[in-house]
């Protein structure tokens, strides 16, 4: 992707190299091997799992005295997500007028590393990236790419952080316009099956979104973008994550989606471009 010497986001507030005192979910061990598996490209599961969590592992940190320096790729990795962050400022504006949607309300971005504190409970890097609705900001460790390209087997890339980023503000766009509480409010009432399918289109969903930023955002993309992309949508998969780790596919506890309704979404928002298309709940609601 095309970055370099563009403008930056003032909305990311960089803690990497901190540490904070409280209590944070530990990342290591079985409970943090859960969350990463739950959590990948987290939506709002942030809120949801987190504070359950917190119960079973309750850990104290000793606050620093000062921040780590960062090395020069971390720096860059930083700039490169301040970069990603300001290109859906700009897009989201853009559609929100388009759309009669009102003002794009811009959502803020937390760089952190090892465990940050939210409004949605205390999170470690073993999360993934998250959106929090409580305080309407995208969570990343960035170390969590090097997860995904060595644990998972997705194609190494800068695009792949683009494409996170771009699915965690999709989720900030669906709660502004109303569709994370609606489904929330549903799932209230549902079975655990019937809930798991409701957060399996609100996630397909934010990948149709982060296609739809792609789209946008076509000037800036390298020949090689689109497909970084697709393998880090095809990594996360449910049936893929499920095929490598416990040997079989259970679809009923899917939450995320399959790897091939991921890629298929993600295209679907980057072909059409057009938020209208966006309707994943068809045979969910």
């Amino acid at each position: 992707m095309k970055w370099k010497g563009r403008r930056q986001s003032d909305n990311v507030d960089d803690r990497r190299g901190r540490s904070s005192k409280g209590t944070v979910i530990a990342g290591g061990g079985t409970i943090g091997i859960i969350i990463l598996l739950l959590q990948l490209f987290g939506g709002e599961t942030g809120q949801m799992i987190a504070p359950v969590l917190e119960q079973m592992n309750d850990t104290t940190v000793t606050e620093k005295s000062s921040t780590e320096d960062l090395t020069s790729e971390e720096i860059e990795l930083g700039n490169f997500a301040k970069t990603v962050l300001a290109d859906t400022e700009d897009i989201w504006t853009k559609i929100f007028k388009e759309n009669n949607l009102g003002t794009y309300p811009m959502p803020k971005m937390v760089l952190f590393s090892e465990m940050v504190h939210t409004e949605c409970g205390g999170a470690s890097s073993a999360s993934g990236p998250f959106y929090c609705p409580a305080d309407q900001t995208v969570y990343m460790d960035l170390d969590f790419f090097k997860e995904l390209h060595g644990r998972f087997g997705a194609k190494e890339g800068d695009f792949a952080i683009a494409y996170v980023i771009a699915h965690e503000v999709g989720h900030h766009i669906q709660t502004v316009v109303g569709t994370s509480a609606k489904v929330r409010q549903l799932q209230s009432k549902s079975s655990k099956t019937a809930s798991n399918k409701l957060s399996v289109a609100q996630e397909l969903q934010a990948d149709f979104y982060a296609g739809i930023w792609a789209h946008y955002n076509q000037k800036y993309l390298d020949s090689d973008d689109i497909e970084e992309a697709l393998s880090a949508a095809n990594a996360v998969g449910d049936d893929t994550i499920q095929r490598r780790n416990q040997g079989q596919i259970v679809p009923d506890s899917f939450t995320h989606g399959t790897s091939k309704q991921r890629m298929e979404w993600f295209m679907k928002g980057y072909e059409t471009g057009d938020i209208k298309e966006g309707d994943t709940f068809s045979n969910t609601l």
